[in-house]
């Protein structure tokens, strides 16, 4: 039986940790060949993705060792902090982090991807909903959304972009019941593997007529109206 990603080669930034590490793994697990880089030390690629020369230095590697990306998975994490202490430079690198780096890997493997190529863009529900003192990671993670959509133009017919609005994903192996579990209109907190399911699939051939669009796997979440005193909800303090 054959292997759905054989010989193809995948991208996996922040791929050391959490969902990026199971993304890596499952390609993997399909045949393809897995170029990581995170900030995180590891038998990987070791760097800060806001440092221009390390996006540069990992691009020359990458190419060098394999001379084409079929799919660029662009999941690295920026920093979450608020307005009440979120300094101008802790903006400034969530957003190149989060948006500058995705783009200019982009831009780097732009005359190296293979046909048939992929790129998907690790969002968040976050790009759409709030909570208090989070605006650095959900403007990168808003940026990175539309930056999907306007790469998907740029590179019609040669690439397809699409991206990933991940809700409450448990990456720390930790159960959880009870509320915590109930509020998700799918009952249970995700996974994941949620998000790398989805990343395979818009990667292959089943998702060829998808560009553009950005995807959400969040168990329903942001879809659930709520009102105080409805269904068991109530506001407190």
């Amino acid at each position: 039986m054959s292997l759905l990603f054989e010989g193809k080669v995948a991208v996996v930034t922040g791929g050391a940790h959490g969902i990026g590490k199971c993304i890596a793994e499952e390609f993997q697990k399909q045949g393809a060949s897995i170029c990581v880089i995170d900030i995180r030390p590891g038998d990987h690629y070791v760097g800060d993705l806001a440092d221009k020369n390390v996006l540069e230095s990992f691009a020359k590697h990458v190419i060098e060792k394999y001379g084409r990306v079929d799919f660029l998975i662009n999941n690295a994490l920026p920093l979450m902090k608020g307005i009440d202490s979120c300094s101008y430079e802790e903006f400034q690198y969530a957003l190149s982090v989060g948006v500058t780096a995705p783009f200019y890997l982009s831009k780097l493997f732009a005359p190296y991807f293979a046909d048939g190529a992929s790129i998907i863009n690790i969002s968040s529900s976050r790009d759409r909903m709030s909570q208090p003192q989070t605006e650095s990671y959900s403007a990168a993670k808003g940026g990175i959304a539309a930056l999907t959509h306007a790469m998907a133009m740029s590179f019609a017919g040669r690439v397809r972009v699409n991206s990933i609005s991940p809700g409450w994903i448990e990456v720390n192996s930790e159960q959880h019941e009870g509320p915590d579990a109930v509020q998700q209109p799918v009952g249970r907190v995700g996974e994941p593997l949620d998000i790398a399911n989805m990343v395979l699939f818009l990667c292959s051939d089943k998702a060829g007529f998808i560009t553009g669009e950005n995807i959400c796997v969040d168990g329903g979440m942001t879809r659930q109206m709520i009102y105080h005193g409805d269904h068991g909800w109530k506001l407190e303090g």
